[in-house]
C-alpha cells in the first residue's frame, strides 16, 4: 500500500490537517528553501505529530554536526539526503535515511544503488532549489533500471490530480508531495486531504 508524506510543513495548522488526513509522514525543510524552517519551531510543530506518523527532517549538504543535533532535538525519525552527500557520508552518520536524486536519464536513476538507504526518492530536477519544482519526471525510468519499487518514494510535479495515476503505474513504497497541495506558496488543508484521499482510494481499490 502507497504511503504519503508531506512536505515542507511550516505552520501548525497544516501539520494538523496532514496529520488528520491520515498521512503517513511529515516532513521539515532545514535546506535553503521557502519552505525552510528553524528546527527549534520544528521540535514544536513535531509536538502536533502522533508517534505512528514519521517526522523527517530534509537536509542538502549539511555538516554531520547539524544533521545529528536537528535529529536529536526535534526528534526526527528519518533523515533526508537531498544533496551532493556520498554513500560514505551517509553510512558514517549512520541514521535511518532517505537518499533523493534528481532524475534526467536512467542512469541517475542507476545511482541509487550506491547508496545503502532505507529507501530512494527519486525527484525531478529542481530549479532555485533542490526539489520542490512542481515538475514530473518520466516514471517510466524507474522500471527500466530495475529499482526496487519497495524502497521506492516519488516526489516532483505530483498533485491531486495525478497522484492516483503514479500509484497505479509505479506502486512505490510512497509518494512525496509539497507544492502540490499549496495555494497561493502555502499548504493548503484541503488540498491535502484531498490528495490524501486520492491516494487511498487507489490504494483500496
Amino acid at each position: 500500500m502507497t504511503k504519503v508524506k508531506i512536505c515542507g510543513l511550516m505552520e501548525a495548522d497544516h501539520v494538523k490537517a496532514a496529520v488528520g488526513a491520515g498521512a503517513d509522514a511529515i516532513g521539515f525543510v532545514f535546506a535553503p528553501s521557502r519552505r525552510r524552517v528553524d528546527p527549534v519551531w520544528a521540535s514544536k510543530l513535531a509536538r502536533l505529530v502522533p508517534d505512528h506518523v514519521l517526522k523527517v527532517g530534509v537536509f542538502v549538504n549539511a555538516p554531520e554536526e547539524e544533521i545529528l543535533t536537528v535529529h536529536r532535538n526535534v526528534p526526527l525519525d528519518l533523515i533526508q539526503y537531498h544533496g551532493d552527500e556520498t554513500p560514505e557520508s551517509i553510512r558514517r552518520i549512520g541514521l535511518p535515511s532517505i537518499k533523493a536524486f534528481s532524475v534526467r536519464s536512467e542512469e541517475d536513476v542507476k545511482r541509487a544503488s550506491d547508496y545503502e538507504v532505507d529507501y530512494w526518492l527519486f525527484d525531478a530536477p529542481g530549479t532555485d532549489f533542490r526539489g520542490g519544482s512542481g515538475r514530473v519526471f518520466d516514471w517510466s525510468l524507474l522500471d527500466r533500471a530495475g529499482i526496487p519499487i519497495e524502497r521506492t518514494i516519488i516526489a516532483g510535479g505530483l498533485n491531486p490530480g495525478n497522484a492516483a495515476d503514479a500509484v497505479r503505474q509505479v506502486r512505490p513504497f510512497a509518494l512525496d508531495v509539497s507544492s502540490g497541495v499549496e495555494r497561493d506558496r502555502r499548504k493548503d488543508p484541503a488540498l491535502i486531504r484531498s490528495f490524501i484521499a486520492q491516494v487511498r482510494e487507489r490504494r483500496e481499490a
